[in-house]
């Protein structure tokens, strides 16, 4: 599968999948999660089918960190296709949580360039494989000559510095000391963990940045103040009410009825030149668009 995935036709994949979200083509429920308390593991199982298409998926995705000390990856998951005409199961894959990975990274390389970032400066909080994909991913759709990463925990920084460096030849990688430094150096800022309390403040972020929200994927999680939400020029949501579920938005209502999907914005650009949040919490129809293209790449 890691073979045929091109990263820039992903991107591409990724716009027409939350274009078809935003326009009423999709049935794609709230997802449903499942917390397994004694090992701090989350699973999420997330579904999809477009009116028309010939399958349905159903996702399953799971972290459990303390794989970390046994020596295994953290993240795990299969996706399976389902005929839309019969209900047969036709395509497992079973990715390992790899195609989750890539579609959450492309949605956001596509939302900058629907935003029209031109940065050569990117800002990550968190070193996981997120923060290393997002990296590779926007650094097909910008100009990047440096990235700026934070995390807690210095061997993972720096596992993650060499990885990048290696991935990126010519990009300056950088090693910040707090949040507050990353969002001092840089004006496109992605936060990409699994914190339970706010990374940045509103005194931390310089006018007119741009933060991709991608860690907040569940009820408790956030990584922005809410006050950032509400002095925000433009929310921008993969989907309103999932985001208001699950997304950073759960932490700030009174922002609720601004928050524009992204799949609207893409077809109807609006105002995006002071702060932007964006907020991306994972649909099923990305999976659904993600899977039918690597079966139909592996000839399935």
């Amino acid at each position: 599968m890691r073979r045929v995935l091109d990263y820039g036709a992903i991107i591409g994949c990724m716009r027409e999948a939350l274009v078809a979200q935003a326009r009423g083509e999709c049935d794609t429920p709230m997802p449903m999660h499942l917390d397994v308390t004694p090992v701090r593991g989350e699973v999420h199982i997330k579904a999809s089918y477009r009116r028309g298409g010939r399958y349905f998926a159903l996702k399953v995705a799971s972290t459990f960190p303390e794989n970390l000390g046994r020596g295994m990856p953290t993240g795990n998951g299969m996706m399976l296709l389902c005929s839309a005409e019969t209900g047969e199961p036709v395509t497992l894959l079973q990715d390992e949580g790899h195609l989750t990975d890539v579609r959450t990274a492309a949605v956001a390389a596509m939302t900058a360039q629907a935003l029209g970032c031109g940065d050569r400066t990117l800002g990550i909080l968190g070193t996981g494989i997120q923060a290393r994909l997002q990296a590779r991913m926007m650094a097909l759709v910008l100009p990047l000559e440096a990235v700026w990463i934070w995390g807690r925990t210095a061997e993972r920084v720096e596992e993650c510095r060499r990885e990048l460096e290696a991935a990126l030849p010519g990009v300056r990688v950088g090693v910040a000391e707090s949040p507050a430094q990353v969002a001092g150096e840089c004006r496109l800022i992605v936060t990409a963990t699994a914190s339970r309390a706010p990374l940045l403040a509103p005194g931390d972020v310089r006018p007119k940045t741009r933060i991709f929200a991608v860690g907040s994927d569940g009820p408790g999680k956030q990584e922005l103040d809410a006050e950032i939400l509400r002095r925000a020029t433009l929310i921008l949501a993969d989907s309103a009410p999932q985001c208001r579920k699950l997304g950073e938005l759960q932490h700030a209502p009174e922002a609720w009825e601004r928050a524009m999907e992204m799949g609207a914005f893409c077809e109807h650009p609006v105002d995006a030149h002071g702060t932007v949040v964006c907020d991306f919490t994972g649909l099923g129809v990305e999976d659904l668009y993600i899977a039918e293209y690597c079966s139909e790449r592996c000839g399935l």
